[in-house]
């Protein structure tokens, strides 16, 4: 029987069984630079605790769609708060910028804010906020205490209010204008350093176009109660307002429209409407007046005012600054000036009295004005404003009499307008260069002369009086008295009764009638001068008519 001989071959053949592991191992790589080219990016956010955080359960949440898991909540090295670790998904990365924001959202309910509801069932979560700015992947974060009120892309305009007394203004009171809610109260917080509360507001767009320069802001919360000779006066806000608090704005009484403002200005919150009534600008500067007379009478707030325009109000007397700078010339000079320093009156001049805006442009123009005015005559002077109490007041005003050309001085950094006296001083100064003059003018030699012309008039008198007693003079009135008879005598012969009169009347016809003549004469003469040898041509004679 014959023997199967084996078919050898050359090399291995591959066997299809292989395809499956090689595809396995393919798929494999393929999910592992997959996974590793898609992985979210691992980024740690610092809480002050960690409530409402959970490894392995709390979700990060943007526009409420899941974008990360905590995946270790962790101490800080200091033990002073926690560090979460979150895994964040591949393509919320180009979000995390520095300025995002992150927060933990849980249930919260109060007088004016219920929010978080939806977490009683789903259990708290960690919202973010993107950021608006650029830059590189940021991966460590610090939370926000509480959750913000605005969002930080919404439209508007954020501002800073300082207020010394906010009686119930906190977080999340609405900003209002004219009742109408525009904006909110985003934080609080109060400054050490200057004992003043500091609020971050937040108004909406297109509401953040009613702000300029010249608007103020003023607690609303609660009933304002006054009294004056109006009788009595009550001002609430809204109801909310009145139980929850809030902040109005608006521009005051008088008050003239100001500049645009940027974001972050700051802006003062008053107690009350009728506070910033009473204080309605925020810009100005300091001037100071030294007066060589006495200030009785003249006390802090005391008007400034220039020609009956009120432009500001008197800071305080710079006795302190006085009593000092006297030491310090003490010290240099080991002597001081024996007729004593002026009296400095420091001034606060507002230009927006004056219809300019209420900004540091509108001060640097007033002090443009008071460099230039100055040498011009601009002088200030201490006035009476009330006869009964006897206050005082600082009336500007130009006297061109004391234009000297000198430039403007300083006096312990402040700008120094020159006093002029009051009216009752300027009086007693006219009174004492007239007095001046009078005793400079030549008394003695002036009486001499009046004794000696009152000495030759004298003499005059006595020779008057001997010419008038002269027996001549005594006879001159019989005289002249028979004179006089005559003369009416001579008049007498003239009237028309008398022969004289009827002469000469007579006389005065021929003579007329000769004139007459004369006139006629001279006519024919005139029209034919050879009348006297040749007689006068006499008419034709008739001629006959033919029939």
């Amino acid at each position: 029987m014959a023997t199967a001989q084996p078919d050898l071959k050359e090399g291995r053949a591959f066997n299809p069984i292989w395809i499956v592991p090689l595809l396995a191992l393919g798929l494999g790589i393929y999910m592992v630079v997959h996974s590793f080219l898609t992985e979210g990016p691992e980024i740690t956010i610092a809480f002050q605790d960690a409530s409402g955080l959970s490894a392995g359960k709390t979700k990060v949440k943007y526009l409420n769609v899941e974008v990360g898991l905590v995946t270790d909540v962790k101490l800080t090295d200091d033990f002073e708060g926690v560090v979460a670790t979150v895994k964040m998904d591949y393509h919320v990365k180009d979000l995390l910028v520095p300025d995002t924001r992150f927060w933990v959202v849980t249930a919260q309910v109060g007088l004016g804010n219920i929010s978080g509801l939806d977490t009683l069932l789903s259990g708290a979560y960690v919202r973010m906020a993107p950021g608006a700015g650029t830059g590189e992947l940021t991966r460590s974060f610090t939370a926000l205490p509480k959750p913000p009120l605005t969002p930080a892309d919404a439209p508007g305009l954020r501002l800073q209010l300082v207020g010394s007394s906010t009686r119930s203004v906190s977080t999340g009171d609405p900003i209002l204008y004219k009742g109408y809610r525009v904006g909110r109260i985003e934080s609080e917080a109060f400054d050490i350093d200057r004992e003043l509360m500091r609020y971050e507001i937040f108004i909406d767009a297109p509401f953040d176009e009613l702000i300029d320069s010249s608007v103020r802001f003023w607690n609303t919360s609660g009933i304002s109660v006054s009294a004056g000779a109006e009788g009595l006066r009550i001002r609430t806000g809204s109801m909310d307002t009145v139980l929850l608090g809030g902040v109005s704005f608006g521009h005051p009484d008088g008050m003239y429209e100001g500049s645009p403002v940027e974001a972050e200005t700051q802006f003062q919150l008053y107690e009350s409407f009728e506070a910033a009534q009473q204080n309605p600008f925020v810009a100005g500067t300091n001037v100071v007046v030294r007066f060589n007379e006495s200030v009785k009478g003249l006390l802090p707030g005391a008007p400034v005012e220039y020609r009956g325009i009120r432009m500001g109000r008197v800071e305080r007397l710079m006795i302190k600054e006085l009593i000092a700078e006297r030491n310090r010339v003490l010290e240099e000079t080991g002597k001081v000036t024996s007729q004593g320093q002026p009296v400095p009156v420091l001034l606060y001049i507002e230009p927006g009295r004056f219809e300019l805006p209420d900004t540091e442009g509108s001060v640097e123009l007033m002090k443009r004005v008071f460099a230039t005015g100055v040498p011009s005559g601009l002088r200030a002077s201490i006035e009476t404003g009330n006869l009964l109490t006897g206050a005082k007041y600082i009336g500007f005003d130009y006297f061109p009499d004391q234009a000297d050309g000198q430039e403007m001085q300083t006096w312990q950094g402040y700008p120094v307008i020159p006093a002029s006296g009051s009216g009752v001083q300027q009086i007693m100064v006219k009174i004492n260069a007239i007095l001046d003059q009078v005793n400079r003018a030549p008394i003695e030699e002036t009486i001499a002369n009046a004794n000696t012309a009152i000495a030759e008039l004298d003499e005059v008198l006595k020779g008057l009086s001997e010419m008038l007693n002269d027996e001549g003079m005594q006879s001159l009135p019989a005289d002249l008295d028979a004179t006089l008879k005559e003369l009416q005598r001579t008049l007498d012969g003239l009237s028309p009764g008398s022969e004289l009169y009827q002469n000469l009347n007579a006389s005065m016809r021929q003579l007329n009638r000769t004139l007459g003549n004369m006139e006629s004469l001279t006519r024919t003469l005139s029209n034919q001068p050879n009348a006297v040898i040749v007689p006068a041509k006499l008419p034709p004679d008739p001629q006959p008519e033919a029939r």
